[in-house]
């Protein structure tokens, strides 16, 4: 079972994001995902330099993917996610249906990432038919919903991708035109001032009653739970499932993929070191006191 770094979901500075991939360059994760999924504005890195950092990583032995963007808006956002395509000579994750058209069209292979919407498994036949070499379920699609996709899968007679799991980190639940940040924050979307740079983890949304709740990350909303798939991985590998996803957080990275690492070549059941997803029994995503 392979470990992967997912993108990173929170605009960081250029001297900390470059930081933070010089390290990932030494940690015992097989696969590095790179760019720019959430906002086209943040532009700290621009598609050149993401393009230049994922062969500088590749040089270091790590399988580099370059991510695309969740929602594709502009003209000049598809501009850039054919440059990504075209210049970037490396496996592309699509988030959007627009990435996917350009792999095939290019005969690109890709990664059909969690933001898809991939629901049955001749969705999976037609993906795998444009070039999808690997899967990311949604954040709500559990284990039963895989069972079921890779037992139809395979009474097709077809290979099953693939297929990569959110293991760790906050997930992704919904993404919006309207940049939540600049709502919070009382700015207009087209003069935020990129303020999301603030908030390295996102900036926390709690209810009424001043329970933590949700995290606002620009045109993203997330979970407020950092969850934990570790103690699942006995079904994780029942299920056949080939990489863990461990999304990038501001602090304690190395530590997260120590425990990964280690969890990964043992059979015992590790300890948890987030908290429990909900979805992945079929439950809500989390659960709220009265």
């Amino acid at each position: 079972m392979k470990l992967s770094l997912g993108p990173l979901q929170y605009l960081w500075s250029r001297e900390r994001t470059l930081a933070f991939y010089r390290a990932a360059a030494d940690w015992p994760v097989e696969i590095v995902y790179l760019g720019e999924t959430v906002c086209s504005k943040r532009r700290e890195l621009g598609t050149r330099d993401w393009i230049a950092l994922a062969h500088e990583l590749a040089e270091s032995g790590k399988e580099v993917v370059l991510s695309s963007l969740a929602l594709v808006e502009a003209e000049s956002e598809l501009g850039a996610l054919k440059r990504l395509v075209e210049d970037g000579g490396l496996m592309i994750e699509a988030n959007d249906l627009s990435a996917v058209q350009l792999c095939a069209e290019r005969a690109v292979p890709f990664v059909a990432g969690p933001t898809l919407n991939v629901y049955n498994h001749r969705a999976l036949a037609l993906l795998a038919e444009d070039g999808m070499r690997r899967w990311v379920p949604g954040v709500e699609q559990g284990q039963a919903l895989l069972r079921e996709l890779r037992e139809a899968v395979l009474a097709d007679g077809n290979g099953m991708p693939e297929l990569e799991v959110i293991a760790y980190g906050r997930l992704p639940l919904a993404y919006s035109a309207r940049c939540f940040t600049a709502r919070a924050l009382d700015l207009p979307k087209d003069q935020c001032g990129f303020r999301c740079i603030e908030y390295p983890d996102g900036l926390p949304l709690a209810t009424r009653e001043g329970a933590p709740f949700l995290r606002i990350n620009g045109i993203q909303i997330q979970g407020e739970d950092v969850t934990d798939l570790g103690p699942e991985l006995p079904a994780l590998r029942e299920l056949g499932v080939d990489i863990l996803r461990l999304y990038p957080q501001a602090d304690g990275m190395t530590r997260v993929i120590a425990h990964f690492d280690l969890v990964r070549h043992v059979a015992a059941t590790p300890p948890p070191i987030g908290q429990r997803n909900g979805y992945w029994h079929g439950e809500p995503g989390m659960h709220v006191g009265n």
